[in-house]
């Protein structure tokens, strides 16, 4: 039995009083090509920064799925 749970991703700072807000953004592991089942969120008033959009740029570029996230530790465990 598999049991799955979408969690979403927390990108930036998120205040208080800040709403949060969902982004549309599909998600793909850079090693493996495998879309992710998760979603994106951060504060309302940080989404509209360059900093969002340059902390944005960089998670998109070096996300790994659990499953190859898991494959790197072990091997780095090994060396």
């Amino acid at each position: 039995m598999k049991i799955r749970c979408k969690m979403s991703v927390i990108i930036g700072k998120i205040s208080d009083k800040d709403k949060k807000i969902e982004l549309g953004i599909e998600i793909y592991c850079t090693n493996c090509g495998k879309k992710v089942p998760s979603g994106l969120k951060t504060g309302e008033v940080f989404s509209k920064t360059d900093q969002f959009k340059i902390e944005l740029e960089e998670f998109m570029r070096n996300y790994l799925c659990g499953i190859c996230r898991d494959k790197k530790r072990v091997t780095k465990l090994k060396s």
